[in-house]
């Protein structure tokens, strides 16, 4: 795009969330989501370099197997 316009995505349609996006999608605090995705064994993050980011669709299975969080 040579106009200068970002694209905007609607969340629901992305693949991979920032942290911000996540919390605001969740209703889950940022700190609680990057002290969960901090585990070498979380299945829902994507490190890009140092950028973390939230696999959508495998955050929302995460979520709706625990009881507690």
């Amino acid at each position: 795009m040579s106009n200068g316009k970002k694209l905007e995505v609607p969340i629901w349609e992305k693949s991979n969330l920032t942290v911000e996006e996540t919390a605001a999608y969740s209703g889950i605090g940022i700190n609680k989501i990057k002290e969960l995705s901090n585990d070498d064994k979380c299945p829902f993050v994507l490190w890009v370099g140092t950028k973390r980011l939230i696999k959508r669709k495998l955050f929302d299975a995460y979520v709706e197997r625990q009881f507690s969080i």
